[in-house]
C-alpha cells in the first residue's frame, strides 16, 4: 500500500476569522484578486452554487459552470463575465469522463474545485449502475469528477478542493456494508445524511492524500438556505427537517434550525474555505458560518459542530477505498 505524507492535522476548532453566519459571500473573498486562476463549480447555476460562481468571476477568476440541464444554465448565468458552460451529469460516470477529458484537453490547471451540486431527501431512485441517488449524486459522482480531474488540480501547485456537505451529516454516519440501501429499509432523510457525511470524510481522506501535492480539501455547512434543494421536501419539512429514529419521528435537535441564510450568505463559507489566505497550511477540516467548525459528541444536540463518524480518519479510508470500488476508478496520486 502506499504511503502518504500526513504531516501535521489541522486542528478541527475555531480560529477566530473574524467572520461569522451574516457573513456574505463577497464579504468572505474580501479584495482577493483571482486573475488567472481557473475554478470549476458543479451546480454553479442554481442557488448557493450560482452565488459562488458570481462572486469568484467577479473577481477575476474563470469558472467552469458544468451543467445537466445547460438550456436553465444559460439563462441563470447569462451576462456574467469569464464563465464558460458544459455538460454534466453527475449521475452518469460517462458523462462525467467526457466533462473530465474535455477539461483535461484544454491543458489548463484547475485551482479551485467546488463540488456544490447535490440533492436532498429524495424518494428511492437508483442510478443505471442500481446505487442510491443521494450517494451516488452527493457522493460518488464527485468523488469520480476529482479523481478524473487530479492531474489538473496537481498541476496548478496549489489547489483546494471543497466539498459541500451540511449539518445534515449528523442525521447518518456512512453504512460500509450496505451504502445503496440494497439490504436495508430506505429512509431519505438518513439517505441524506449518510451522503452528507460521506463529503466530509471524502475532504479528510483526499486532503491526506493530496497535500504533498499542494491540493488541500475542505468540507463546508454553508447553512439553512431555502433553494432548489428543497424541491422533494413538504412545507412542514421545509420549516424544520425531521429526523428518524426507530420508534418515531421527532424534530431534529437544532436550536438554530429556523435561522435560515440569505442565499448571499449561504455562499460565504465555500467561497472563504477555497480562497482565504487565513487557511494557508490547513486542510481536512468542516467549516462553518466562515470559519472551522468545533469536534461534538456522537450524542451532543447542537445544530452546529461535526460529529466524530464524519471525521474519523479509519472510516475516511475505507470509504475512499469502496469509492474507488464503486467507481471502477483507482484515484491515481
Amino acid at each position: 500500500m502506499k504511503s502518504y505524507v500526513i504531516g501535521q492535522t489541522t486542528n478541527q476548532a475555531s480560529i477566530h476569522s473574524g467572520f461569522g453566519p451574516h457573513t456574505t459571500a463577497q464579504e468572505a473573498l474580501g479584495n482577493r484578486n483571482l486573475d488567472g486562476k481557473v475554478a470549476l463549480v458543479t451546480g454553479g447555476y442554481s442557488g448557493i452554487g450560482l452565488e459562488t460562481s458570481r462572486v469568484l468571476a467577479a473577481a477575476g477568476a474563470t469558472v467552469i459552470v458544468p451543467a445537466r440541464t445547460p438550456d436553465k444554465a444559460k439563462v441563470a448565468v447569462a451576462g456574467m463575465p469569464r464563465l464558460e458552460l458544459e455538460t454534466l451529469d453527475l449521475m452518469d460516470p460517462v458523462s462525467i469522463d467526457g466533462f473530465a477529458e474535455r477539461f483535461l484537453a484544454t491543458g489548463r490547471p484547475l485551482d479551485i474545485l467546488i463540488n456544490s451540486a447535490g440533492i436532498m431527501a429524495a424518494p428511492l431512485t437508483r442510478d443505471d449502475r442500481g446505487y442510491e441517488s443521494q450517494f451516488a449524486t452527493n457522493h460518488l459522482g464527485h468523488f469520480q469528477l476529482t479523481a478524473r480531474l487530479w492531474p489538473a488540480l496537481k498541476q496548478a501547485k496549489n489547489a483546494r478542493v471543497v466539498a459541500v456537505s451540511s449539518r445534515g451529516h449528523r442525521l447518518s454516519g456512512v453504512d460500509l456494508d450496505d451504502p445503496n440501501y440494497d439490504r436495508r429499509m430506505y429512509d431519505k432523510w438518513k439517505a441524506y445524511g449518510q451522503s452528507k457525511s460521506a463529503n466530509v470524510l471524502f475532504a479528510v481522506e483526499l486532503d491526506k492524500r493530496g497535500r504533498s501535492e499542494g491540493v488541500r480539501a475542505f468540507s463546508v455547512h454553508p447553512g439553512l438556505v431555502l433553494t432548489d434543494l428543497s424541491r422533494h421536501l413538504t412545507e412542514e419539512e421545509t420549516g424544520r427537517p425531521k429526523q428518524m429514529n426507530d420508534e418515531k419521528e421527532k424534530p431534529a435537535p437544532d436550536p438554530d434550525a429556523d435561522q435560515f441564510k440569505s442565499v448571499e450568505q449561504g455562499a460565504a463559507t465555500s467561497v472563504w474555505c477555497a480562497t482565504s489566505t487565513q487557511l494557508d497550511g490547513m486542510g481536512g477540516v468542516y467549516c462553518e458560518d466562515v470559519d472551522i467548525s468545533e469536534a461534538v459528541p456522537a450524542d451532543s444536540e447542537k445544530g452546529t459542530g461535526v460529529r466524530p463518524w464524519a471525521i474519523d480518519p479509519d472510516i475516511a479510508q475505507r470509504l475512499w477505498e469502496l469509492s474507488e470500488k464503486l467507481v471502477g476508478f483507482k484515484f491515481s496520486i
